[in-house]
């Protein structure tokens, strides 16, 4: 489980310390103010350490290795011509420093680079041991309508996706779980197939969903649907069930509040099944939904932390707590505050 994050001269970072907690963890702010970059660097740090023991063999983890295969994840994740352009921004030469805490201390990780750095980074403290529970972006994008043939042409042509898309593609097209699992997994699927009418299939390459009537492809449904029918398939392949993390860029784009609400409820059902989940979001609706949820006694006494991003002349500062009221005042979230009074206003006038 990820437990902090600490950046120094990173991105819009000049000093940002992150406390994460074990279940839900939502990220708010302003578009620029480094909400999708603190998800993948985090991202990019938990997917290495994951993959690391299947890659190298070995239960112990090297700085060779990690130093070659977190540029390497760095680079695919924020596709930078180089990594040095992950370095704030300001006069001179400068350091970025990433330092990532896990539950247990033995999993802890330090790295850096600086703004003339083109392929490499620096580990400065080395785990002993790796973090190997699974970890899974979702970009705000739905990918089954990309999924037909996007990893094999990613591997072989230089696209300009970022190296997300491919990850996720990859857990999608896995097989179906069994076993033990499919008790949760029905618990969370059931909700969601009933938004959708139907059941998602993979057949030949491409996605559907199967309906009383037949197969219906993932092109024609709509897209906030398909969104929920990605959440669907990654259940169902047990990529979403058990411990692990999930990292999910505004989850909220394209959906209409209804969908909303169903997103929502399901974020929270999965932080209840062991997944530590981390969202952006500028939606002041799924903020509400979040909040509304969590004061039931169905999610009491859930794990949460909220932050929020505020940028500025020396870089983008972070505030946060245990709830949204520890978050401060938000532009982003008092324009749409604001346009609801503006609204009853012009309703009471005429």
């Amino acid at each position: 489980m990820l437990t902090q994050l600490n950046l120094r001269n990173f991105t819009v970072f000049s000093k940002a310390d992150f406390q994460f907690a074990k279940g839900l963890n939502v990220i708010v702010g302003e578009n620029g103010a480094g909400k999708s970059h603190v998800l993948k660097v985090a991202y990019a740090v938990t997917a290495v350490s994951a993959r690391g023991e299947r890659e190298t063999g070995s239960p112990i983890p090297t700085k060779s290795y990690l130093e070659t295969a977190l540029a390497k994840k760095l680079r695919g994740v924020f596709r930078p011509d180089a990594l040095g352009r992950l370095v704030a921004r300001g006069a001179g030469r400068k350091r970025a420093e990433v330092e990532v805490k896990f539950e247990t201390r033995s999993r802890q990780l330090g790295f850096s680079f600086n703004t003339s750095s083109k392929t490499e980074v620096a580990v400065d403290s080395c785990p002993t041991k790796w973090e190997d529970l699974q970890t899974l972006f979702l970009p705000t994008k739905e990918l089954l309508t990309v999924y037909p043939g996007f990893v094999s042409l990613y591997e072989t042509t230089e696209l300009t996706f970022d190296e997300t898309w491919r990850d996720t593609c990859l857990l999608l097209g896995a097989p179906l779980a069994k076993g033990p699992r499919l008790t949760e997994i029905k618990k969370l699927l059931e909700p969601l197939e009933k938004q959708l009418g139907g059941k998602v299939v993979l057949e030949d390459g491409r996605f559907y969903v199967n309906v009383k009537s037949g197969n219906i492809e993932a092109h024609l449904v709509a897209e906030g649907h398909r969104k929920l029918a990605m959440l669907a398939r990654l259940i169902a392949t047990g990529s979403l069930i058990g411990t692990g993390s999930l990292f999910w860029d505004e989850p909220e784009a394209n959906l209409n509040p209804k969908v909303i609400a169903k997103v929502a409820r399901t974020i929270l059902q999965l932080c209840q099944s062991g997944i530590q989940v981390f969202v952006t979001t500028h939606s002041l609706f799924l903020l509400r939904e979040l909040d509304i949820l969590l004061k039931t006694p169905e999610f009491h006494g859930l794990a949460t932390r909220f932050f929020s991003l505020h940028p500025g002349e020396n870089g983008v500062t972070v505030q946060q707590g245990d709830s949204a009221e520890d978050m401060g005042t938000i532009d982003a979230l008092d324009e749409q505050l604001h346009q609801s009074g503006r609204y009853m206003d012009a309703e009471a006038a005429s």
